[in-house]
């Protein structure tokens, strides 16, 4: 079996909670951390690739496992054969990072800062960190609540740092991308909670939908509000632009089309000229 940047099978390592992905913004292996094991989301994006998606929240994490799933998975990366049973290449033989993720808004899980706090306490005293990166992919839109708080501080004690989403500078776009009803003032206020708390990253996902998304004045609408978080002064230490690379498995699959390279490129100049530093992962 191999794993690559097309395949992020949360079954793939036969647990739970832990899974292995050759992860392309990471740009190399990242073991992400399922914190929603029953594929339940706050959000809907129309380019997620779990399947039987649901609203909702997950149940809580059971602590016990995940210290003995992670601690399991990590003995197998750096003592066992890992690398050799997925055939990962030479360069590829490196944790990048630990990346709290999975099927759904990980900031949901009602004991999040416990969670959090486990995973890198345990990633300090088997050595991965702080050699390795701490990350948390989130839609940003739990960030008032006070567990979010707790564990974004969690997160800034290891080293950690925030994937932000935002898919769409404007609620129409956020509708229809990521069937949120998200106003443009509390996208604003979570940013700036995030970024205040723990070193935040924007993640935007660049594609086609019906000619409806990424439209010269989506666009347009985007560099103004990167110009707004620049005079609220808000931190955005990179902005990461992708584009769809997997399966989508919700309704709207067949009318996707990813961003092309020039495309993503041209974004990238515009907002590098602003005083960004931006990445793209075609």
């Amino acid at each position: 079996m191999t794993l690559t940047t097309t395949n992020h099978d949360r079954d793939i390592a036969g647990l739970k909670y832990i899974y292995p992905v050759i992860s392309r913004r990471a740009g190399g292996l990242s073991i992400g951390v399922n914190f929603n094991p029953n594929n339940a989301c706050n959000w809907r994006c129309i380019y997620c690739q779990v399947p039987n998606l649901r609203r909702g929240a997950p149940p809580p994490m059971d602590l016990a496992l995940l210290e003995d799933e992670l601690r399991f998975f990590l003995n197998d990366v750096q003592r066992g054969d890992f690398f050799e049973q997925f055939n990962l290449a030479p360069e590829q033989r490196v944790i990048k990072d630990i990346a709290i993720s999975g099927n759904g808004e990980p900031t949901s899980l009602e004991n999040f800062e416990q969670a959090v706090e486990l995973i890198g306490e345990i990633a300090v005293e088997t050595g991965v960190f702080p050699s390795s990166h701490f990350v948390l992919i989130t839609n940003g839109s739990l960030m008032h609540q006070a567990s979010t708080q707790a564990g974004l501080k969690q997160l800034a004690r290891f080293g950690g740092e925030v994937w932000f989403k935002l898919d769409s500078a404007t609620e129409q776009g956020r509708r229809l991308i990521n069937n949120s009803v998200q106003s443009r003032q509390k996208l604003l206020e979570n940013l700036q909670t995030a970024s205040r708390l723990c070193p935040t990253k924007l993640q935007t996902c660049v594609l086609h939908f019906d000619e409806k998304t990424w439209t010269q004045a989506e666009k347009q609408a985007y560099l103004q509000l990167l110009r707004l978080i620049q005079e609220q002064q808000i931190k955005i230490e990179k902005i990461m632009l992708y584009t769809i690379a997997r399966q989508s498995f919700q309704p709207e699959a067949a009318r996707l089309v990813k961003a092309d390279v020039a495309e993503m490129n041209a974004l990238a100049a515009d907002i590098e000229a602003m005083g960004f530093d931006v990445g793209v992962s075609a």
